[in-house]
């Protein structure tokens, strides 16, 4: 089976992490497969919508850091920053679908979405600082900015969890429901029910006044991302992880 599920289903292109044995822990492969799937839907006009969501019990365990340990990225070409930009810079509807574990670009990538709704299973974690990196996907730019600076500081600096019921009080999903893709397919189908460039033309309102800065905090993160990876701080922090030391 393809590790990146894409089907479309009328206006709606379903985009599904299809590692489950890996918890969908996302490699350089996948990345290239889900950078494919975006600019299909932003190239073909009757896709309008698109849903992303991960099969098995976890959304995504985030990068593959056996993938991250033996083949860094060295510049802003790598197919896991080249999916970043893709997100931000998507012009239609994203939705998310998540249960369990959402790791990382798990969370970060929610920032981008629309729509995200979330089971009571779900487990959102960005523990960059606890892997010697930075956050990513412009994440110190748009979390603070969602929930506080205080409450930003506070789970991006310790690196904890937070529940489903946490993910909506901060804003950060929709809704938790019993059956997050269903709900989110129910959703996508309603919007591509509307007329399509009053709704790609809506998101770029919503989005343009901040545009522009997540763009350059994009940019400065991945600097610092790609630096932090080559320390030894990072490389001790991986192996105390691959080792199952890590908390």
């Amino acid at each position: 089976m393809h590790e990146i599920e894409v089907v479309q289903d009328g206006s709606v292109l379903s985009v599904k992490l299809n590692r489950p044995e890996k918890k969908n822990a996302i490699n350089s492969g996948m990345y290239v497969a889900l950078n494919q799937a975006l600019i299909q839907a932003t190239q073909e006009f009757d896709i309008r919508v698109v849903v992303i969501s991960g099969a098995g019990e976890s959304f995504t365990a985030g990068n593959d850091i056996f993938d991250f340990a033996n083949d860094a990225p060295t510049d802003g070409s790598a197919p896991g920053f080249q999916f970043i930009q893709n997100l931000h810079n998507f012009p239609k509807p994203l939705i998310a679908a998540v249960q369990g574990n959402a790791v990382g670009i798990g969370t970060t990538m929610l920032l981008h979405c629309d729509v995200a709704y979330a089971s009571s299973t779900a487990k959102f974690s960005m523990p960059f600082v606890t892997l010697g990196v930075v956050p990513e996907a412009g994440s110190s730019f748009l979390f603070p900015r969602l929930v506080g600076h205080a409450r930003a500081s506070e789970i991006f600096l310790t690196g904890r969890s937070f529940d489903a019921s946490e993910a909506l009080d901060l804003g950060l999903i929709n809704k938790v429901v019993a059956d997050p893709l269903s709900e989110a397919m129910k959703t996508a189908h309603l919007i591509a029910e509307q007329p399509p460039t009053s709704v790609i033309n809506t998101k770029a309102l919503l989005k343009s006044s901040n545009h522009a800065a997540v763009e350059a905090v994009m940019n400065a993160e991945g600097e610092l991302f790609r630096i932090a990876l080559q320390s030894d701080e990072a490389q001790a922090a991986f192996m105390k992880f691959l080792s199952g030391k890590a908390k």
